[in-house]
């Protein structure tokens, strides 16, 4: 039987093979990179605002917590998610999560659309006692977040770590840290003393709700929340 042509010209001469095989897997790949460099995605239009540092301090604590291990922050395209937890996520909602929180389990449910779900008083409680909020919870207490405090110190930091990587804060912004999280924490600590609540601005807890808070809030304009029950 006669030898194949693409044994004989190609499988038997091993150089011009590598040097074809190497031909096809660049041009694939300049395919696949090219156009992201390129081409816009469409979405920079949609891209939130930046965390404000209180929102980072509450972020870094809720990484610090391992809180992704137990609650994604992913709400898929199919209708039992979107009537659950409310519309699907897009992918400019992630613009400046370094690293993301997607979470691999739902031990918990999806976080991805908490934001303005409850009131502030809520969070306090729910960390305080999860099941005087949520009957039957096993979640456990995370009562400490209640007393212990952030530091500003830290929170600049993390502010000018996000910045090397490309989160657009400015000067102003990192020098200014202390006085945004007085700002933004004050509102939410008169709302919690509203309910007979005390805490204080400096608080762990009042961080972490923010960045509860702020979570879903970011979509993208023109679409319309599915609404759905916990």
């Amino acid at each position: 039987m006669a030898e194949h042509w693409h044994r004989r010209l190609l499988e038997g001469n091993s150089g011009l093979f590598a040097a074809l095989t190497t031909v096809a897997i660049s041009i694939g790949g300049l395919v696949e990179i090219v156009p992201m460099f390129t081409v816009g995605n469409g979405h920079e239009a949609d891209m939130p605002a930046p965390y404000t540092p209180l929102e980072v301090a509450g972020r870094d604590i809720y990484v610090r917590e391992g809180c992704y291990t137990c609650h994604s922050q992913m709400v898929r395209p199919f209708r039992d998610e979107t009537l659950r937890y409310g519309e699907w996520s897009h992918a400019a909602e992630y613009s400046w999560d370094r690293p993301f929180q997607l979470g691999s389990r739902r031990i918990g449910p999806d976080l991805h659309r908490i934001g303005g779900k409850y009131p502030d008083s809520w969070h306090y409680e729910h960390m305080k006692d999860p099941r005087s909020t949520s009957p039957g919870s096993i979640m456990p207490p995370y009562d400490w977040l209640l007393t212990d405090k952030i530091s500003p110190a830290d929170v600049r930091q993390s502010l000018v770590a996000l910045r090397v990587v490309g989160t657009p804060y400015t000067d102003e912004e990192v020098d200014q840290t202390e006085a945004s999280l007085k700002a933004q924490a004050q509102p939410i600590v008169d709302r919690m003393a509203s309910t007979g609540i005390v805490a204080e601005w400096d608080d762990e807890i009042i961080a972490m709700t923010a960045y509860l808070q702020r979570l879903g809030t970011d979509r993208p304009k023109g679409n319309v929340a599915a609404g759905g029950e916990e």
